[in-house]
């Protein structure tokens, strides 16, 4: 009777330190950039509200021991329109940090009957969402591209950008690299989930496009439109649960 009692608690022990501990312990990456800008921004990605284990205010310790310019949030958010008061928390987190945030959204937001609701609620918390649009700030070109997995992606605002400046674009689905009209100083983005679930071709089983397909599905890689950085994001799609993949925030330094 121990034994199988014991059997039991090797098996949940195992099966919490696989999958469930790497949605729970969340990793700060640092990338720089020398864009020789003087910019630090903070990029969270793939809440995934309905499938998340990361409190607010573990997000909220990152955010006040960094002390960036700017809060960059590239996407899936939610699921379902049921899902939007999970959100409020987060929401009313980023507020008191005080910085302003930016936001685009993603393939998941988009699967809402009224994307409008969600982009309603995060403009009440101060939030400015992006729809392919670009922001001059100070020092850079801020651009928010739509979503391109959905198909509401539209570049055309690089066009219109203040010349001299880096260009610095935020988006969700990181395969926009490789269709973009123009090369820009850097990307970064999310979707990918750094896999999920590290497993061996599991983007040659799973569509999740050419550029995952190819083996470039997180961190800092150089395309010919530019730098690209892909986030493995905070939140779970799917199942809530990771595999060798940690949780993260990303901290990004031009």
């Amino acid at each position: 009777m121990y034994w199988i009692i014991g059997a039991v608690c090797v098996a949940v022990g195992i099966f919490y330190t696989t999958f469930v501990l790497p949605t729970r312990w969340l990793k700060v990456e640092r990338v720089r950039i020398p864009l020789n800008t003087g910019l630090k921004l903070v990029q969270i990605s793939d809440l995934h509200v309905e499938r998340n284990r990361i409190r607010p205010a573990a997000i909220k310790a990152v955010i006040d021991k960094e002390s960036p310019d700017l809060l960059c949030i590239t996407g899936d958010f939610l699921d379902q329109r049921n899902a939007l008061v999970l959100l409020v928390p987060f929401l009313k987190m980023l507020q008191s940090t005080g910085i302003k945030t930016y936001a685009v959204l993603g393939n998941h937001d988009y699967m809402l009957k009224q994307p409008s609701e969600l982009i309603q609620l995060l403009e009440e918390f101060g939030i400015q969402v992006l729809i392919n649009e670009a922001v001059e700030l100070q020092t850079v070109n801020l651009v928010g591209i739509d979503d391109f997995d959905s198909g509401h992606s539209d570049d055309t605002v690089l066009q219109s950008v203040t010349p001299g400046k880096p260009i610095v674009v935020m988006t969700h689905d990181p395969t926009l690299a490789l269709f973009m009209n123009r090369r820009v100083d850097y990307m970064f983005a999310g979707h990918l989930h750094g896999k999920q679930f590290n497993i061996p071709f599991l983007f040659k089983l799973k569509n999740m496009g050419p550029l995952a397909a190819s083996g470039v599905y997180k961190g800092v890689h150089e395309t010919e439109r530019g730098t690209l950085y892909i986030s493995k994001g905070v939140g779970q799609s799917g199942y809530n649960f990771r595999f060798l993949v940690r949780s993260e925030i990303t901290v990004h330094e031009l």
